[in-house]
């Protein structure tokens, strides 16, 4: 297999000092993929040089992950600290004693001791029953309320105290809410995770994190191109066949996805494409440690941001909303 030295692959500072590298391998798709074959495809990717993956609890497959993460280690000799675990707390945890109860599970499913990033996947609480599908809505669902999201982060806090997690942060969320959460917090978000790409690219968010020192992580880097037909609306556009990606893509001699992984690390946000074709992660992986887009490439593709959002939140509609943006508020 083919390797990418991890030393030639950026980084990027949290504000706490750690670093952090600049692209991760996603871990979702047990909708579409056997938990087996992503995580063979995570023990792949750390061979072939990636020190970052992107997890959550919600996916069914941190019990797999786990144990390839660890044979990976121990084949090629990989310290602990040379890896970035990041994971998630699902929505139906959000009660008090929950969230020690769920990254004590998620802990003890990757095998670890400690996770580098803990985030809150989504702003939104929800239950889920045993068996119950991931689109299910219960009716004690509520929306976005702040008092509530603080009790959680109050716990989510406490697990840095614990050493459980070095870092916390956000996942789905706005502005409105960011501000709120960093003028209550104690510890701030050292992330956020949302949907970033070239069509979809969140300008505002994407600023705000920035001058607040949140790393912006960015899921759907190349548009989601492999989304069920059933999961798509008309307004959906796909990047990879964007005239003005397509072209760059053939200046560079690359694949189009290449071409938004570029443009996502320049820009200065963090990537976690999904693949479990070692072709394709390891190409992922060798994009952001050569043949850079050039400023014009870059100010192009900025051009061709048409604020399609393919992630529309439908898990979380309540009674009273008005639109799908209502949840974006």
């Amino acid at each position: 297999m083919e390797r990418v030295n991890p030393e030639s692959v950026p980084q990027k500072s949290l504000y706490t000092g750690a670093r952090m590298p600049v692209i991760g391998l996603g871990t979702f798709g047990s909708d579409r993929y056997p938990g087996e074959e992503i995580a063979e495809a995570v023990a792949g990717a750390i061979a072939a040089g990636y020190r970052m993956i992107d997890c959550a609890a919600v996916y069914g497959n941190e019990h797999l992950i786990g144990p390839k993460i660890a044979e990976a280690m121990a084949e090629h000799g990989i310290k602990r600290e040379e890896l970035f675990i990041i994971s998630k707390l699902w929505n139906d945890m959000h009660g008090d004693g929950d969230v020690l109860i769920a990254v004590a599970q998620t802990l003890k499913d990757l095998r670890l001791d400690y996770l580098d990033l803990y985030l809150i996947h989504w702003p939104f609480p929800n239950y889920h029953p045993p068996g119950a599908p991931p689109d299910y809505r219960d009716p004690r669902s509520v929306p976005y309320i702040h008092e509530n999201y603080m009790r959680t982060w109050r716990q989510m806090e406490r697990l840095v105290d614990m050493g459980l997690v070095r870092h916390i942060g956000t996942s789905n969320m706005t502005i409105s809410k960011l501000k709120l959460l960093l003028r209550d917090a104690r510890i701030k978000p050292a992330a956020n995770e949302m949907e970033l790409h070239p069509h979809f690219q969140q300008p505002e968010l994407f600023r705000f994190c920035h001058d607040h020192n949140i790393v912006p992580i960015g899921y759907c880097p190349l548009g989601s191109p492999n989304r069920p037909e059933r999961d798509r609306t008309p307004e959906d556009t796909s990047a990879l066949e964007d005239p003005v990606i397509v072209e760059i893509a053939e200046r560079h001699n690359v694949h189009p996805a290449l071409i938004c992984i570029k443009w996502a690390v320049q820009r200065g946000q963090v990537p976690i494409p999904f693949s479990t074709k070692p072709k394709n992660y390891i190409s992922n992986l060798k994009a952001v440690t050569e043949d850079p887009l050039t400023e014009e490439e870059m100010a192009a593709i900025e051009g061709i941001d048409k604020n399609c959002r393919l992630i529309k939140g439908q898990v979380f509609l309540w009674e009273g909303a008005e639109s799908w943006e209502d949840l974006w508020k």
